[in-house]
């Protein structure tokens, strides 16, 4: 995280602490990262409060307020979420509205990572009035554009995470450009890529570290990379330099990237996001970055950067729901956004097969066993009507698909009356002047 954000932030939250107005959270989501933050709002964040957990399981909510040291107490009206508020008590609830409408909440934090139901708490935060952070990168890299313009004419703030790799890097892109450099690649640090891998071949590893097989499977399978690097590039205006971006090997240290790098491709595409396997320091993120100034060069090589074209910035960590609350004051108190869209999108996540599938198959969820994906140019996805990773859910294939094809709308029928193929249509109305996909609606969806 940028210090001196993170110094302001430890400022403003301490005397929110002292004067007894602690910036006010609803958290959506009761999974492994809620239970963290969790955590570390109850027991590590003096001047924010954890004031509702909602979740659809609302017992695993309680279970996660309990094992922090707070006291979970049933929710069933706004009413009720304010009284349990003000006792200091953690509000439980299975509706959204209980957190998107209460008075006791300044900002919604969405930590469920599923793009349907992220879509619909999206605007529901919005039209209540609530900032927004995300811990749903899929959502964001499906529909991110179009909900950060909503956002803006509600006067809220719409911002990713901390913590996560996508605002990690963009923390150090602004770092980079404010001190005169001009970042040509936004990297994320990987361990592992095999677009094969899917639960069976995770479940254990999920296990060991309590976690949800298929979310483990879309770390290991590129899905999850491609929608983080997506988002850098939607909010830093940067692209890619060819689908599934170069994704190196590299066993070095994550400097010696600076020489690998062909910075006159680079220039010629406007900076490109990226990711390599297996570098170190690892899982961090790191920018590469040019300077034209012969004169600040020189400072450069003096302190140790070397000797250019390509000059290396890198976090060798990134912290997850450690720095999740530092964006909610961020938020709240500064009214900026870690991470989030600056216009029109520049990269999506398209779909592709993980294996051999026949005419008439239903895809599983991301991180399964039917699909990776990889990121691609926005314009692209666009003009040539591909299939965003995060709308393949519940699609039904038109035709068989060879192992490694790229899936496109003509490919399969989208499962009718969604919100989310209604939101994408308008997002690609606002931002290209037309649908890539003709979204049928039911009677009751009209």
């Amino acid at each position: 995280m940028n210090p001196v954000v993170g110094g302001a932030v430890d400022t403003l939250l301490r005397q929110r602490q002292t004067d007894g107005r602690p910036v006010r959270m609803g958290l959506v989501g009761a999974g492994f990262m809620a239970k963290g933050l969790v955590n570390q709002v109850v027991n590590s964040t003096p001047g924010v409060q954890l004031t509702v957990v909602c979740n659809r399981t609302p017992a695993k909510a309680s279970a996660i307020v309990t094992e922090a040291g707070a006291t979970p107490v049933a929710a069933e009206s706004v009413s009720d979420v304010a009284r349990i508020a003000g006792a200091g008590d953690v509000a439980v609830t299975d509706d959204i509205t209980l957190v998107t409408g209460s008075d006791a909440v300044d900002v919604v934090v969405d930590a469920t990572g599923a793009v349907a139901f992220g879509a619909d708490l999206a605007l529901a935060a919005i039209a209540g009035g609530k900032h927004l952070v995300l811990l749903n990168a899929e959502v964001d890299a499906t529909l991110g554009p179009l909900l950060a313009t909503k956002a803006d004419a509600a006067g809220v703030v719409y911002s990713g995470a901390d913590g996560d790799q996508p605002a990690v890097q963009m923390n150090l892109i602004r770092f980079v450009r404010q001190i005169g450099l001009e970042p040509l690649v936004a990297g994320n640090i990987k361990g592992l890529q095999d677009p094969y891998r899917n639960p069976t071949t995770q479940e254990g590893f999920a296990k060991r570290w309590g976690q949800d097989p298929w979310m483990v499977t879309s770390f290991a399978d590129g899905t999850k990379v491609s929608v983080e690097q997506a988002l850098v590039a939607n909010a830093a205006g940067l692209t890619v330099p060819r689908r599934g971006l170069y994704a190196m090997d590299h066993t070095g240290h994550v400097d010696e990237l600076a020489q690998r790098y062909d910075v006159e491709e680079l220039r010629a595409l406007g900076g490109v996001v990226d990711y390599v396997v297996g570098a170190k320091p690892g899982p961090g993120v790191y920018v590469m970055a040019a300077h034209d100034d012969p004169k600040q060069r020189h400072y450069l090589e003096l302190y140790k950067l070397g000797t250019g074209p390509l000059y290396s910035f890198y976090t060798p960590y990134h912290l997850c729901h450690f720095e999740v609350p530092t964006t909610v004051a961020r938020v709240a108190l500064l009214g900026d956004p870690a991470i989030r869209p600056a216009g029109a999108p520049q990269v999506d996540v398209v779909t592709l097969a993980k294996t051999d599938l026949a005419a008439g198959t239903v895809l599983d969820r991301p991180g399964g066993y039917d699909y990776y994906g990889e990121a691609e140019r926005a314009d692209v996805t666009h003009s040539d009507r591909l299939l965003p990773v995060g709308l393949a859910e519940g699609c039904r294939l038109l035709r068989d698909v060879r192992k490694d094809e790229v899936i496109g709308y003509a490919d399969v029928e989208l499962p009718a009356g969604r919100a989310v193929d209604r939101l994408r249509a308008e997002q690609d109305e606002l931002f290209f002047g037309s649908a890539a996909a003709q979204v049928r609606q039911t009677a009751d969806a009209r």
